[in-house]
């Protein structure tokens, strides 16, 4: 068995994908949200856990910070065997726990989104507020995308976001901040993103979709990873993200008594059903084979 330092190359593949945040105990957001958007889009998902929270769709009722070195103990396990096409990073909770992220995206030369995750949608605080500072100064100058949402906008430029040149403005000043690209997310307004880079600026505009919105932010940045991921355009990664938060929220899930959560696995719900039917028809006598309904068959 290999030991670490003498990990085999079958170890290798560009098919991992990482995410640096928090874990949401009922399943919506954070981690989990994460994992199960890399997975429906064809990666495996790592993280590195920062924090646990006691959190449902009413809120955030406890969060258990990690401390540093368990963190960086994690990504360099990750790090160690798994060769990262690419990362983002949500809920990192504290300064120190940001620097250590920072420090070693770095060092490994790993593109990652940085989703400036600030506040729980259902409500709570999920960045310390000296964090913030260090989210400018060492997090954004290395990040390849910021996607924060109106409200994170302002907590980091001081601008207040009412509309698509006021998010540009903040957007130009998250891009003076080091940044590669900033999506200003508009999903609390009129659903118009605005993505600002070195040679210019456009909106992303859709139609409001009614649903649960919880985890609604960090399924947006990690379908926005993995797209970043497959080689694609920043333009075109961020149209195809914000289409697939836009359905996780059409087919949220009516769970809890608050935001519901979005469902990221919409998107397989109708092979699972054809292959279910398939297994059934079998089952009857029918003609039909398994194969026929194997996801991506026709």
């Amino acid at each position: 068995m290999a030991r670490m330092g003498e990990i085999s190359e079958m170890s290798y593949g560009p098919e991992v994908l990482l995410t640096i945040g928090g874990s949401d105990s009922g399943g919506g957001a954070g981690i989990q949200a994460d994992i199960k958007t890399f997975s429906v889009l064809g990666w495996h998902g790592t993280c590195a856990i920062t924090a646990v929270t006691a959190q449902n769709t009413l809120g955030v009722q406890r969060i258990f910070g990690l401390e540093p070195e368990a963190v960086e103990a994690q990504l360099e396990s990750i790090t160690n065997d798994f060769r990262v096409a690419h990362a983002k990073t949500g809920m990192l909770y504290s300064a120190e726990i940001a620097v250590v992220a920072a420090e070693h995206l770095k060092r490994k030369g790993i593109p990652f989104v940085l989703d400036p995750v600030i506040e729980a949608e259902a409500g709570g605080r999920l960045l310390r507020p000296d964090a913030v500072k260090v989210l400018k100064d060492y997090l954004i100058p290395l990040a390849r995308v910021v996607t924060p949402n109106i409200f994170e906008a302002r907590a980091l430029t001081g601008v207040s976001v009412s509309d698509a040149a006021s998010a540009e403005l903040a957007a130009r000043r998250i891009l003076d901040l080091g940044a590669g690209a900033v999506v200003v997310k508009g999903g609390h307004l009129d659903c118009t993103d605005v993505l600002v880079d070195e040679s210019g600026s456009c909106c992303l505009a859709a139609d409001r979709v009614k649903g649960g919105n919880h985890g609604v932010g960090c399924t947006y940045s990690a379908s926005l990873t993995s797209f970043l991921g497959e080689g694609l355009s920043l333009r075109d990664s961020a149209s195809k993200a914000k289409a697939f938060a836009s359905a996780a929220i059409l087919h949220s899930l009516p769970l809890g008594h608050g935001a519901g959560p979005v469902n990221q696995a919409a998107l397989l719900r109708d092979e699972a059903l054809r292959f279910r039917d398939l297994c059934a028809a079998e089952k009857n006598g029918g003609e039909s084979t398994t194969e026929n309904l194997l996801p991506g068959a026709r």
